[in-house]
């Protein structure tokens, strides 16, 4: 089974890691796997390292440009079935016609609701099927009336790492220059306005109350760094939050964490947060979109009902307080990501998915 991935975002975020995860596992499984992508994007680059075949356009016309590119190498190489992992390649495959001469595939991992406009619903009514990351966007779909077989559900999922050695976890608090004894919070994401990293900063200021040496990483960047420095300075927290930009090297981070927060207020999914789990770290997350879909409130993390700041400091303090209740939701955590949340079994539902549309050509 042949497959072409194609996808013309420039950064890297959740969808991006996954399509690298489902290329690899599809190759290591003895599938062929190629990639079309935008010239020097972080998922070009990093395929390119693992040496997996790499077609790239040129910014400028992109949509056009990968219109042109599919549509030549659906002509002219042996490709079974065409896989778009977010909307601007969809509309590139849609404008190729590619749907007609291969099944084609689409990645949905926006819980937005789809725009109910004729173009909006022809692009995605072209595809054979539209993977939903979760049942919460699957609802979305439907809502815009696509709904039955079309539809699939298959959850992203993480490669879950060995344990962390007490060493490991130490050299990653020192390279935060964060002590033994200090009390590490910490959330990995973009920092954009529905991602809530505000309540998590003004929560700790109530929280340094209780535990005044209580600190705060974020890892990520976005439109909304300055906002929420500006923030930090207004509560005069500016040594206790470490904004830490872009990592490449997550494992520095959750390694160092004594408890992993997720403020999103409008959520698909979560790679971070099933990352955070697969290290053993107890979660506390806003009960949005389809985060309650992985974690299970007392089970394997908190659930707190969104924005309020002295909801989530109680349950952070609760976390700190009670360190056996810590340790089993981590255990817990990590134990629900390797039965639910793999890598693995993502990249075995997708592979199921792609061979149900080939045999239905």
């Amino acid at each position: 089974m042949n497959c072409l991935f194609a996808d013309l975002e420039r950064e890297w975020r959740g969808g991006q890691n996954q399509a690298l995860l489902t290329l690899a596992g599809l190759r290591e499984r003895g599938h062929g796997v190629e990639l079309a992508a935008l010239e020097n994007s972080e998922l070009a680059r990093r395929a390119g390292a693992l040496g997996i075949p790499v077609h790239t356009v040129r910014p400028p016309f992109r949509r056009g440009r990968m219109a042109f590119l599919l549509r030549r190498l659906v002509m002219t190489q042996n490709v079974d079935v065409i896989h778009v992992n977010e909307p601007h390649s969809l509309t590139s495959a849609w404008l190729a016609n590619v749907h007609q001469v291969r099944p084609l595939v689409v990645s949905r991992r926006v819980g937005y609701p789809l725009q109910t406009n004729p173009f909006s619903l022809r692009r995605f009514r072209a595809a054979r099927r539209i993977i939903a990351n979760s049942q919460w966007v699957a609802k979305q779909l439907a809502a815009a009336g696509i709904t039955g077989e079309r539809v699939q559900v298959v959850h992203e999922g993480v490669n879950v790492p060995a344990k962390l050695s007490p060493e490991t976890m130490q050299r990653a608090r020192e390279s935060w220059k964060i002590e033994k004894s200090t009390v590490l919070l910490g959330c990995l994401g973009a920092l954009l306005p529905d991602k809530g990293q505000e309540w998590l900063i003004r929560a700790l200021a109530s929280l340094r109350i209780e535990f005044p040496g209580c600190r705060l990483l974020l890892a990520g960047d976005g439109p909304c760094r300055g906002r929420l420095e500006h923030l930090t300075r207004d509560l005069h927290l500016e040594s206790a939050v470490i904004f830490a930009g872009f990592i490449e090297n997550v494992e520095s981070v959750y390694a160092a964490l004594d408890v992993f927060l997720l403020p999103s207020l409008f959520e698909a999914f979560n790679n971070s947060l099933l990352a955070a789990m697969s290290y053993e770290l107890p979660a506390i997350v806003f009960a949005k979109g389809a985060l309650p879909e992985i974690v299970e409130h007392e089970k394997s993390g908190l659930l707190v009902s969104g924005p309020d700041v002295e909801e989530i400091a109680a349950a952070v303090a609760r976390l700190l307080k009670d360190r056996a209740l810590s340790a089993r939701l981590g255990q817990a955590a990590r134990q629900r990501v390797a039965k639910n949340f793999s890598a693995d079994q993502m990249v075995e539902g997708t592979a199921k998915v792609y061979s149900e549309v080939i045999a239905g050509m």
